[in-house]
């Protein structure tokens, strides 16, 4: 049978002092609505809302759909909880900025500044057949490992980075977002399941839990840059581990990018986790120092001396 996925909150539901519009994103465990505060200004909403748990009344009370669901949903909507609580200590450009996170309907939801753009995925999909530009990728990633080198130096980690999970502002800028991964476990039947995405998750995500670190959250980094020039993620990575079957990125893409980006892709996406750089700002260096040899970079040259000058100055 199809889990059962509830109906989203209606427009002009008054939620706290919110009142949502319209749903415009979610899935799996949340949906995200846009809604606007007292003042008018416009807020993102994520609504912890896991699919086939629960069932929303007419009065927009969420329940779960059997006592077997229950335990599993009260302990996912306490690592929602926790999530908002963390995010909400943060203060990064780089990385998705949480106002308020509240309880209502008998559930959590996330009150986050309202950005315009659209994903990294979204970006990739709309390049169909078109190489995306080297430029353009080291400059977001640059950017982007600015917000991850935050959230490790508060000993966290994001655990689920891909480009759906990238966003894009309209004036270039990436954020770095959706850390509902980032609790790493929902308690299912009495045992902690780990959560992650296919593709992008490090192998020691699916059996050596006692191994995560910074080098966990790179292996998803060079995962989601290999989307951008691939087109699709990598393999699984413990089908890699059964049989790693997966071409280079030094041959398989040779002479559409450069080789020393490549092959910083390649060493990103090593089964052993020791084998890969294991801080965000060794990676930051190499896509600094790295200089295209073929394509015109889409980020101006222009920016990209703004872009080192700033991780300069933030040593």
């Amino acid at each position: 049978m199809a889990a059962q996925i509830p109906d989203p909150l209606p427009s002009g539901y008054r939620l706290d002092e919110y009142t949502i519009d319209r749903k415009i994103g979610g899935g799996g465990f949340s949906l995200v609505y846009l809604a606007f505060d007292p003042a008018g200004q416009p807020v993102a909403i994520k609504e912890y809302l896991p699919d086939g748990m629960v069932m929303r009344d007419s009065d927009g009370i969420v329940k779960p759909i059997s006592a077997e669901k229950e335990k599993t949903f009260r302990q996912g909507m306490k690592y929602f909880f926790d999530e908002g609580r963390t995010l909400a200590n943060i203060r990064h450009p780089n990385v998705v900025e949480v106002e308020n996170f509240f309880r209502a309907n008998e559930t959590v939801y996330m009150v986050m500044k309202y950005e315009r753009g659209k994903t990294l995925q979204r970006h990739i999909y709309e390049m169909h057949n078109d190489p995306m530009r080297e430029g353009f990728i080291r400059g977001v990633f640059i950017q982007l490992l600015n917000g991850l080198r935050e959230i490790h130096a508060r000993r966290l980690l994001h655990f689920d980075i891909k480009p759906s999970n990238i966003y894009i502002r309209h004036d270039g800028s990436p954020l770095l977002i959706d850390f509902g991964a980032a609790r790493q476990a929902l308690l299912v039947d009495h045992k902690y399941v780990p959560m992650y995405t296919p593709g992008f998750a490090a192998p020691e995500q699916y059996n050596q839990r006692d191994r995560l670190g910074p080098w966990t959250d790179i292996y998803g980094v060079g995962a989601s840059i290999y989307a951008c020039i691939a087109k699709r993620p990598p393999p699984p990575s413990n089908e890699r581990q059964q049989d790693d079957r997966m071409v280079p990125a030094t041959k398989e893409f040779a002479g559409m990018y450069s080789e020393e980006f490549l092959e910083l892709i390649d060493s990103l996406l090593r089964l052993s986790y020791t084998e890969r750089p294991q801080s965000v700002f060794s990676v930051q260096k190499r896509l600094i120092g790295l200089v295209p040899t073929h394509a015109k970079p889409a980020v101006k040259p222009t920016l990209m001396n703004v872009i080192k000058d700033r991780l300069t100055r933030s040593l």
